[in-house]
């Protein structure tokens, strides 16, 4: 079988991991402060503040912007249901609007429509590793006083005019297995705004700056020394999975039949977390022909946030086309570094084979 992703841990994480377990030293601390500066550096900011996981990131950026009840934060419905929790998670709403047909993320001409008085956020999402339109999603929150928090947790390596997702707004990454690097679990913050940072730091610790003086109500999000360990080891490594990445994709794009390739917008650098096709029709009998020829597949995302019985119990209704549409459509094949060549050929010959 051809899996869908699979985490590249090798020689170096498993030493990077044992030297932690000698060092007696698991919890947060001096490795977990280098990995922050790594992957800073990476981005190109200022700050980097390592979470517990993609989630967390995303709810302490939320909380430390001060955003809270009665808030709105516009967001998309086609994306995993944690970029729009990070709303509800500090008793505020999120505002859906709908998505770009082609790149599957936020289109930037709802936004501004659904600006209201209550609105305080622009949380947009790099979908799949496709960043987003950040000037007209800048220029919009510029007119609005608006806050704009990136959810890059698929994004690590995209750009965006040779500058890095996670940079324009407040960034949060995730460290999940499947992604383009893994902490194992873990996530980060990335800003060069030193009072968020500040605030940041103390959400994700309890509201401690020195142990046990407490300045304010925080939660234990904090990384450990061992996932630490493992992202500093494969942020080096971070732009060459990307640029193998990137080579699969173009090899699948210039050889699939039948189906509606990835698009990657002028000026951008698609960082492929997922390599998403649409098929306009017959994507279950896609899915099972691969599946016989050992191809793996994943759908993301089957059912938009706003249809979730989680979100309909809230009260959540509306019509999103466009990504209730994609969500009928869209098909994930591998695209990860440890693709060799003669995999790249069979999910060609599976997908094309499909249709003659």
């Amino acid at each position: 079988m051809i899996p869908i992703s699979v985490p590249l841990l090798g020689e170096e994480e498993k030493r990077a991991v044992l030297e932690v377990i000698d060092s007696g030293q698991l919890a947060q601390g001096k490795r977990v402060e280098a990995f922050e500066q790594a992957f800073a550096e990476v981005c190109g900011v200022k700050h980097a503040i390592a979470t517990s996981s993609g989630t967390t990131a995303l709810q302490t950026a939320v909380l430390a912007h001060g955003i809270g009840p009665g808030d709105e934060v516009i967001t998309t419905p086609f994306t995993f249901i944690a970029s729009a929790n990070a709303a509800l998670f500090a008793s505020a709403k999120p505002v859906f609007v709908d998505i770009d047909a082609r790149s599957y993320n936020i289109d930037p001409r709802w936004i501004e429509k659904a600006i209201t008085p209550r609105t305080k956020a622009i949380l947009p999402v790099h979908l799949f590793g496709n960043p987003c339109d950040m000037e007209a999603i800048l220029g919009i929150a510029r007119r609005h006083g608006l806050v704009v928090i990136e959810d890059a947790c698929q994004a690590h390596g995209a750009m965006v005019g040779g500058r890095s997702v996670g940079s324009f707004g407040t960034g949060c990454f995730s460290f999940y297995p499947t992604k383009n690097i893994t902490t194992a679990e873990g996530g980060i913050i990335t800003t060069n705004d030193d009072a968020l940072a500040d605030r940041a730091r103390l959400i994700r610790s309890h509201g401690q700056r020195q142990r046990y003086y407490h300045e304010s109500i925080g939660y234990n999000f904090r990384m450990t020394e061992i996932q630490a360990a493992i992202g500093l080891v494969q942020v080096g490594k971070l732009q060459r999975f990307v640029e193998a990445r990137r080579a699969n994709a173009a090899y699948l794009s210039v050889h699939l039949q039948g189906v509606v390739t990835p698009v990657e917008s002028p000026g951008t650098r698609h960082a492929y977390h997922q390599y998403t096709i649409r098929v306009v029709a017959g994507r279950d009998g896609l899915v099972e022909h691969l599946t016989a020829r050992g191809i793996g597949t994943g759908i993301y995302y089957p059912l938009p946030v706003h249809q979730q019985v989680a979100y309909q119990k809230l009260g959540y209704g509306g019509h999103f086309p466009v990504a209730e549409q994609a969500s009928q459509e869209v098909l994930s094949l591998p695209v990860h570094p440890a693709l060799r060549p003669e995999d790249l050929d069979a999910i060609v010959k599976g997908v094309n084979s499909r249709w003659s």
